[in-house]
Parts: C-alpha cells; structure tokens; sequence
C-alpha cells in the first residue's frame, strides 16, 4: 500500500489509479480481517470453557468450511490443515466480493499498469529475516505471484509461504525475531534501509535516474523514498460485506495434499531486479511524457 505513494510507484500511477489500487487492497485486508477475527476470537473462547463454541460462526457469517474445519482442529489438533484451510477460506471469501468485483476489475485488473504488474513478476510476497544473528543482516524470503486474479493461484501462494514459513522451524524463528524485534511503519526502510528511506532525499523537480545496481544505492545518489503507513493513507470506514457463503464444493479439499517438493524461497537477487525493472519503466514514462 505504501508503494503507492512511494518514489517509485507515484512515478508511474497518477493519483486516481493509486486510489484505486489502494481501494482494491485496503478492501480486500479489511474483508479478511473481519471474517477470520471472530474466528479466532470463538477458539480462545473455546479453550477457555474448554467446550467448541464454532456452531456460533454462522452468526458472524463464517462459511460452513471453516466451521467443520475448526470443529476438526478442536478434535484432532492438525495444524496444517487449520492453516490451509484458512488460505482456501480468505481467498475464496474475497473471489467474489473484491476479485470479481465489477469497480475493482475495470479500474484495477484491467488496466495496463496491473497487467504489467505480471508480465514483469512484480508482485511479490516478502518475509524479512535475521540473516546472522551476530551481524543482524537481513536476508529475505518469499514467493512471486503470477495471475493474480486466478483463484487456484492465489491458494496455491498462500501454500508456498506456508511451507517457507514452517517447512524448517531455524527460517520461522528467524522470520519471528525480526518481527517481534522491528516496529511495523509499512515503509520498505524497516527491512533495507540501504535502499529505502521515509523521508525524500531527491531534490524537487529533478529527473529520476537509474539508483539501484545489485541491490544496492549507487555512490552519490539519493535512497528510494518509501513512506510510513500512517503518512501514506487516511483510515477508511467501509461498507458492510455482502452476505453469503462462497462454499459449495468439497473436491476444494484436494489443496489439503501436501508438496512433496522442498520450496527454496530465496527472492532477494529476484525482488532487486524486479525494483531495477520498475525504475527503467519510471525513466521510460518521463522520456515518453517530455518527447511528446
């Protein structure tokens, strides 16, 4: 979200598409937020009365799914079947309620710019981490989605993070420390601030040009400005979301079989080109925009 307003992206979107952009993701996070809230909020209540509270999920609106998967940890404990299945629910609950939606596809996924977005692996899903503990360098991890708008896609995503995350518990520890141990400002400065900074070192009115060279700030040049969330976007009220529940088939259930492939998850060489790309595509448009 913070990219939106940062050096970059502002280059590139004028301000009604980095609206929309910011329309589209902040809808679907709060989408998410309250229908897994409550969820969790019933199991703690649970392990307090020590009884299963999830038949009252349907007043809350939860799908029928989550309610015989949360009946089923209650019982049997599986931690990974818990996990995927809240992956299958969160992005099948925003299909048609964000994905699908007819202001979110022509504004958003039918523009040029969230097509290039694919076309040049830009979106990419990132877990910083303490890379050596006595250095505290900051390595990453993570995964590029590709068609974004591809429910099987999108499920089959949130089962590759969880495989990075949990496959090895050392890369889950150091994912968590750097989480516990890092204030979350929502500027990119938080994880490298070799490259990213929250305040505009460029001069105004400058042409922007070419900064970043194997992952790192060419000499006597100005950091990337990338903003703190609370600078960046204004809290929004939202509507309340429609009703219904998305489940009606159980063969969705074949996302429970587990990858026997090991997923690798570096993406540090992968994230940096993917920056370089969108700053040749940022010096393009100024090139573009003064030729004409």
């Amino acid at each position: 979200m913070t990219d939106l307003k940062g050096e970059l992206l502002s280059n590139l979107l004028n301000e009604q598409e980095q609206q929309s952009f910011f329309s589209f993701l902040e809808r679907g996070n709060w989408l998410i937020f309250q229908d897994v809230y409550p969820q969790f909020l019933l199991y703690e209540e649970s392990i307090k009365r020590k009884r299963p509270l999830f038949y009252l999920l349907s007043i809350f609106h939860v799908s029928t799914f989550m309610e015989t998967i949360w009946s089923h940890f209650w019982k049997y404990g599986d931690p990974y079947i818990l996990a995927i299945a809240l992956v299958i629910n969160e992005q099948s609950y925003l299909e048609k309620r964000v994905i699908q939606n007819p202001l979110f596809q022509e504004n958003v996924f039918h523009t040029i710019e969230f097509k290039l977005q694919d076309i040049l692996s830009l979106n990419h899903i990132l877990f910083p981490y303490y890379d050596k503990y006595e250095k505290r360098s900051i390595g990453l991890i993570g995964q590029t989605l590709h068609h974004f708008s591809s429910l099987h896609e999108r499920i089959l995503l949130g089962k590759r993070l969880y495989s990075l995350l949990f496959h090895k518990k050392n890369m889950l520890d150091k994912v968590v420390q750097w989480a516990a141990s890092c204030p979350h400002t929502g500027t990119r400065k938080d994880y490298w601030p070799h490259l990213f900074n929250d305040v505009h070192e460029s001069v105004p009115g400058h042409p922007y040009r070419r900064r970043i060279k194997n992952c790192q700030i060419q000499q006597g040049v100005p950091r990337i400005y990338s903003p703190r969330l609370e600078y960046a976007w204004k809290n929004v009220t939202h509507e309340e979301a429609d009703i219904g529940d998305w489940f009606n088939d159980w063969t969705i259930t074949d996302y429970f079989n587990k990858q026997e492939e090991e997923i690798n998850g570096e993406i540090t060489d992968e994230y940096c080109e993917a920056l370089e790309k969108i700053e040749l595509a940022v010096i393009a448009k100024k090139a573009i925009f003064h030729s004409k």
